[in-house]
């Protein structure tokens, strides 16, 4: 022992026995990837056919825009608690609050993508005979790929930092590492989950940020 809770916070990251086993590093941030994965596809599903719909008509943006902005004032520990409350321990409870956490994000990410779209590029769409569900397939929304994929990468990142409350709930996840640190008041252990969290959000962060580049218009890239 140093004495020195980072510098411990190292050593314990680089014991060989954390990286191995059903407990092991590796094991849980794969939880961990799992549970933001699973966090984001449910709140996709849900939120950006609505707002590619948004964008595209213009119907209920203001409410759409009111519902994220009040979306993104709930304090996800507060939700976690109450669900769990309601539904007991278990993986529901945290996915809720993941999915909520995740929503205004894809939401706003969606709809400002269809927005994006020149509107002489769609009205010259329209004017050949494109259909609607044409001109938003192909045209509105691969000129606004990249605004979507931002908006995935926003939820991504608030998702993954926030799962590791579901190890507040009795799941695993790189927070069993944080709550154990904090039942036995072991602080290198906090604080290297911390980390691990940090890292893996940095990762997923530069990865998403990669894919949004890729999927800007070949103009958008060469400028």
């Amino acid at each position: 022992m140093t004495g020195n809770p980072y510098l411990e916070s190292l050593l314990w990251l680089a014991d060989s026995e954390r990286w191995s086993g059903p407990a092991g590093i590796p094991m849980r941030a794969l939880e961990h990837l799992g549970y933001t994965a699973l966090g984001v596809l449910v709140a996709a599903l849900l939120a950006v056919p609505v707002g590619l719909f948004v964008g595209h008509t213009g119907w209920l943006k203001g409410l759409a825009v009111a519902s994220a902005g009040a979306a993104r004032a709930l304090p996800t520990l507060g939700l976690v608690t109450l669900f769990a409350l309601l539904m007991g321990i278990g993986l529901t409870a945290p996915l809720l609050a993941f999915v909520i956490l995740a929503i205004p994000s894809l939401l706003a990410g969606a709809y400002s993508a269809v927005e994006s779209a020149d509107p002489a590029t769609v009205d010259a769409a329209r004017a050949q005979g494109m259909t609607e569900l044409q001109i938003l397939t192909r045209v509105e929304l691969p000129l606004g790929m990249p605004l979507l994929i931002g908006g995935v990468r926003g939820a991504t990142v608030q998702v993954v930092a926030t799962a590791m409350l579901a190890a507040y709930v009795g799941n695993g996840g790189l927070g069993r590492y944080i709550f154990q640190g904090l039942g036995s008041q072991n602080y290198p252990q906090m604080i290297a989950g911390s980390l691990l969290v940090i890292a893996l959000a940095l990762l997923l962060d530069l990865a998403l940020l990669l894919v949004q580049r890729l999927t800007a218009p070949a103009g958008a890239r060469a400028a």
